[in-house]
């Protein structure tokens, strides 16, 4: 319940009637609070809830009590400080509009009490109006609001308008800092902005107090303005909001069923999105910033790569031409997005260069509108070329235009049955549906069948299909597919981090990182990382690691790292890198924690088996100074039976392995590693005689050196 003023929102109830038949048993099967298939959500919290299975009590008794949870969030308190805010704002907007207003009037007709006092040289000193007093901590609002007012000459300005304007405001203020100091300086824009409905800035604000970047850290405050852009339909908001839950950060509990609502939601809107781009969009890529090569390849219009692609490009190269429209299209490799320019490429490839990628991908844009104007006949043209010189997709593609624009079902499933044939993931996904659906020529509706088919499309890595996939797994079919409810949250929020949104966000920190701006780049990493991306998460540990103009303060850095390491390992798929650093946090000790020297050799040995030469290179460290690997450890690697073995057999063969691994450059250190550990035995075996030789040398020293004197003496005098 929420009251402004003393008023109170509506209060809507809902319901749904089914039209066959429902059988209900309440001792199986799960329980839905909220919204589902076949009842619509609301804006709230559910809770407490009493549950009664035969009848309801004439006489209910049970106190109705607020949750901790809303208690501490204080919804009502952030929406009344917003609610006098904009009030505040409104005031000042129509003062200034009318101010500009009467000046515009006075510019072109003076009454003559204005000619007097400019004839008698009067000055009208200016005052202030009562409207025009703002707080320190609002002026900057208010001076927005003037601006914006002049800028449109008197026109009325919007409330969302002047939260723009405050939104860009603070990032230029982050572009231009060398600290994260100046962040507590922008925090309170970026409130004031998400107050006048800039979700942005109420997402970015969020991250900032979950993060504590130049701010304190404020969990209740993070889930409230999480909650408020997510109510917005914020991606990342969502993101974050169900990698909380499933995570269990901020002092939530797991929750794995409302983590998949969320993930739900922004996966089912991922396929939307990308049927519907937009230039705020941009495919999602895992760019790890210790990774040279691929930063490398980081181009742009006028960068000399992109420049060298469209040179292939016109001296005919089919792969270049595709190269330039994917960039294009998507806005990959760090070239901004352009669907036109993309089409245009498309075409060439197509028309020109006979390319059966260019033809698909000119088909499919022909077909759907995507930077041209439809033209079906032409499309269809376009994809049977590609077909007939063995493109995959355009099967699915042609097949796909039968079901929607022949209604020839039998031709569409017999195309998508030869392409599923040949492993196209459209394919299976579409059979799937026609199954689901009782579509399929011939074939009662059959839910286990789609389901085999569902299955095997996401497996080949299709977004809707995982997502169809992830439902089934919610709810499972009865006797034959059981419930794996945690298997469908890991489903829903891979497909969920395709989301060009996140994508745009991605792309923006990797921008900054190469501009040198780095605060701007951890903040866009930080909001990525935040929704449970493994890749951004990754790069918000090195940023901090690195920390290049000590831009953060140390204390900071070393809980950066430490936290943002550990979320990286717990991923599906990380970076051997991150075990290392993590390994080296525990061999150091990290804040209040000793030293963990079994947990440092943990991650040393999973980066070893990654093939990451630098773990075996550490676990041969941990072991030449006096450090016993567990047997459970060794057995790991293969390695049990020398757990009895002499000290120096362990890291000679720890670094043979080091040095014999595919990375060219750990050749060298590794050797001169290995060539330390004979050293040592050498001279541990042999130091007795190595004794007696450094004494019997001293005696005949002497000697050898008249004897070699003596034979030079006479070489010389040959010579003459």
């Amino acid at each position: 319940m929420l009251c402004i003023n003393n008023k109170q929102k509506a209060v809507q109830s809902t319901e749904h009637s089914f039209l066959h038949a429902v059988m209900l048993d309440d001792t199986e099967g799960y329980f839905v609070i909220g919204g589902g298939k076949f009842v619509r959500g609301v804006e709230g919290y559910f809770g407490p809830i009493v549950l009664y299975r035969n009848r309801i009590p004439s006489h209910i008794t049970s106190d109705i009590f607020l949750p901790d949870v809303v208690k501490n969030v204080n919804l009502t308190g952030w929406q009344q400080t917003c609610h006098e805010f904009r009030l505040e704002m409104i005031v000042k907007i129509g003062g200034y509009s009318q101010s500009v207003t009467q000046k515009t009037q006075s510019e072109t007709c003076h009454d003559v009490f204005h000619e007097w006092k400019v004839k008698a040289g009067t000055k009208s000193g200016e005052q202030c109006e009562v409207w025009e007093a703002t707080a320190p901590h609002r002026r900057a609002a208010a001076k927005l609001a003037q601006l914006l007012s002049f800028k449109s000459r008197g026109t009325a300005v919007s409330l969302p308008a002047v939260g723009e304007a405050l939104y860009s405001l603070s990032l230029d203020k982050l572009s231009h800092a060398r600290s994260s100091a100046v962040v507590s300086r922008i925090l309170p824009l970026l409130l004031q902005a998400g107050c006048l409905d800039n979700i942005q800035a109420l997402h970015m604000s969020s991250i900032l107090l979950s993060t504590g970047l130049g701010v304190h850290k404020q969990p209740n405050k993070v889930w409230l303005l999480a909650l408020l852009a997510a109510q917005r339909d914020d991606r990342l908001a969502l993101l974050h909001l169900g990698h909380l839950h499933h995570q269990g950060l901020l002092g939530l509990p797991v929750d794995t069923d409302l983590a998949y609502g969320y993930y739900a939601n922004i996966a089912h809107q991922t396929t939307l999105d990308r049927l519907n781009q937009t230039s705020q969009q941009t495919f999602v890529e895992a760019i790890y910033l210790n990774n040279d090569e691929v930063l490398n390849h980081q181009t742009n219009e006028d960068h000399h790569i992109f420049q060298w692609l469209k040179l292939q490009a016109r001296r005919g190269a089919a792969e270049a031409e595709n190269s330039i429209a994917r960039m294009l299209f998507w806005g990959q490799q760090g070239v901004s997005r352009n669907i036109q320019e993309a089409v245009r490429h498309y075409q060439r490839g197509a028309v020109h260069l006979q390319d059966p990628v260019s033809m698909y991908d000119y088909g499919i844009v022909l077909l759907q509108g995507h930077g041209v104007d439809k033209d079906i006949p032409k499309a269809v043209t376009f994809l049977k070329k590609a077909k007939e010189q063995g493109f995959v997709p355009a099967i699915n593609a042609l097949a796909w235009y039968y079901e929607h624009y022949e209604q020839d079902y039998k031709q569409a499933v017999q195309l998508w049955e030869e392409a599923d044939l040949l492993g196209c993931p459209e394919a299976a996904m579409n059979l799937g549906v026609m199954y689901s659906q009782g579509r399929y020529p011939g074939k009662p509706a059959n839910e286990y069948v789609a389901y085999s088919y569902f299955l095997k499309s996401a497996e080949r890595g299709h977004i809707r299909g995982t997502v169809i996939l992830a439902d089934i797994w919610t709810t499972g079919i009865p006797n034959l597919v059981t419930r794996r409810p945690s298997d469908a949250v890991l489903s829903v929020k891979w497909a969920a981090e395709h989301n060009g949104y996140l994508g745009s966000v991605l792309r923006k920190a990797l921008d900054s990182y190469l501009k040198n701006d780095m605060l701007s780049s951890l903040l866009y990493y930080m909001m990525a990382a935040e929704s449970g991306f493994a890749a951004a998460q990754f790069n918000v540990a090195y940023l901090c690691e690195q920390n290049p103009g000590g831009f953060l303060d140390p204390v900071y850095v070393s809980q950066c790292m430490w936290k943002y390491y550990n979320q990286t390992i717990q991923s599906q798929n990380p970076d051997t890198y991150a075990f290392i650093r993590m390994g080296d946090l525990f061999y150091e000790g990290h804040g209040d924690r000793p030293k963990d020297l079994f947990s440092a050799a943990q991650m040393y040995k999973l980066a070893a088996l990654r093939g990451d030469p630098q773990g075996w290179y550490n676990l041969g460290l941990l072991t030449e100074e006096g450090q016993r690997l567990p047997l459970s450890l060794l057995s790991d690697l293969g390695l049990s039976e020398l757990y009895l073995a002499d000290s120096n057999v362990l890291p000679t063969v720890l670094y043979k392995r080091c040095r014999d691994s595919e990375i060219a450059d750990s050749f060298f250190p590794c050797s001169l590693a290995l060539f330390n550990v004979y050293f040592k035995s050498f001279q541990k075996d042999y130091s007795a005689a190595i004794r007696i030789s450094t004494a019997l040398a001293a005696v005949a020293a002497p000697t050898v050196f008249l004897i070699v004197l003596t034979v030079l003496r006479r070489r010389t005098a040959s010579l003459n």
